[in-house]
């Protein structure tokens, strides 16, 4: 169990679709752009083809999508992981890693999406607005960007490509 206050997201662990514990600090040394997703919202298609595009242009360059699920928003992502799984990955092909449901606001707020909220405040509060919020991780674990849900993925491609570099 990761401290109550990490210093870092490789501090974190989180849970797969199975419910196993995963540690972040597998993902070091890559560049994450970590994303509450919903299988029922108006953003769902076009945020999933983005990343797709995304993920499948530079995966083999350092860079990984990790999906949060998320039924906070009006209710968008109701099903059980292994519907969601189903509608992630059949019918929007994404080959990314999909997490196990969470809550990302509240007093039940998964720890992870407590400490993203902690590096990287929001234009109005710090708290998650909508489905589709996304942060971007430095490889070295730093959380460097935090970007609406109306925002393109393929709008922070520049984004990405300079961190990839660095």
């Amino acid at each position: 169990m990761a401290a109550e206050k990490p210093n870092s997201i490789y501090d974190i662990t989180v849970k797969d679709m199975s419910g196993s514990d995963v540690s972040l600090s597998t993902y070091s040394g890559k560049v994450l752009l970590i994303v509450n997703v919903a299988s029922k919202c108006g953003l769902t298609h076009s945020n999933y083809k983005e990343m797709n595009v995304l993920y499948e242009k530079y995966k083999d360059k350092g860079f990984e999508i990790l999906a949060f699920p998320c039924n906070q928003f009006a209710g968008q992502e109701p099903g059980s992981n292994e519907e969601i799984q189903e509608v992630a990955c059949t019918r929007f092909k994404a080959e990314f890693p999909i997490f196990d449901k969470i809550e990302v606001n509240g007093k039940n707020a998964a720890p992870l999406y407590k400490f993203l909220k902690s590096q990287k405040g929001g234009l109005f509060g710090d708290g998650i607005k909508w489905n589709f919020s996304k942060f971007l991780v430095a490889k070295d674990g730093k959380v460097m960007e935090r970007y609406a849900p109306t925002t393109s993925p393929l709008k922070i491609e520049k984004d990405i490509k300079k961190l990839l570099e660095a």
